[in-house]
């Protein structure tokens, strides 16, 4: 199934892609004859079950893994007939990630975290937003001098959030960003990444199983078995 919009502009785009893993009754299909295109603007979610695909069509649309089959484009350019570096080099002048657990280097503190990703982004980027801006961005000024232990699951997440942003991304793809937090908490977490999303302009795929966060989404495709079966009207 297509999920292309008529007349959007595409960020991102996916064209029948497959990814296979394994061969023969070791063979997996992750995704199968995927069509998706993310708009410059767009705030997308793929729902799905744990194994449905989500984290693979999220790798391949940010140039982590390339297809067995079909295209990949990013900004109107091939992404995934790239080399492993041009592909990084693509990542980094526009695309970040928010996994679920918030992935902090546990012996760095959130200043330090941000910092560092602020100063790898800038290397390709040039000068971009300072780290104690970031954590003012997302509520946490005040917590720029405590480790990740010292964080609550929610804290964690936002200086996540905050890294990402180090990279001045205009396609922040989420996955599963609030599998681990409770209702309340991840909803004031993904309330943030909305605020933020409406802010800064940048594209929001969030991968997700769960329906309460899909119907946030302007487009919401499931995945069920590597393919793209059904899609929700916009909000």
């Amino acid at each position: 199934m297509s999920t292309v919009l008529a007349g959007s502009t595409a960020l991102a785009a996916c064209r029948s892609v497959s990814v296979t893993y394994g061969r023969g009754e070791a063979r997996v299909d992750a995704l199968r004859d995927v069509d998706l295109e993310i708009a410059a603007d767009g705030f997308l979610a793929l729902l799905g079950r744990s194994g449905s695909g989500k984290t693979t069509l999220l790798h391949i649309l940010g140039g982590l893994l390339v297809p067995t089959a079909g295209t990949v484009s990013w900004r109107g350019e091939p992404l995934s007939t790239l080399d492993a570096a041009a592909r990084g080099e693509a990542r980094a002048r526009g695309i970040a990630y928010v996994f679920q657990g918030s992935n902090l280097i546990p012996h760095l503190t959130a200043w330090e975290n941000v910092a560092y990703a602020a100063r790898v982004a800038s290397r390709i980027r040039g000068e971009g937003p300072r780290p104690n801006a970031l954590l003012t961005l997302v509520g946490l000024r005040d917590k720029g001098g405590s480790l990740p232990a010292e964080l609550s699951g929610g804290e964690s997440q936002r200086v996540a959030v905050a890294r990402a942003l180090a990279q001045q991304p205009e396609l922040l793809l989420c996955d599963e960003p609030t599998g681990h937090l409770d209702t309340d908490t991840g909803g004031r977490v993904l309330d943030m990444i909305e605020a933020l999303r409406e802010e800064l302009g940048f594209a929001l795929v969030i991968a997700t199983h769960d329906a309460d966060v899909a119907a946030r989404a302007e487009r919401a495709p499931e995945l069920a078995g590597g393919r793209i079966r059904e899609e929700t009207g916009p909000r």
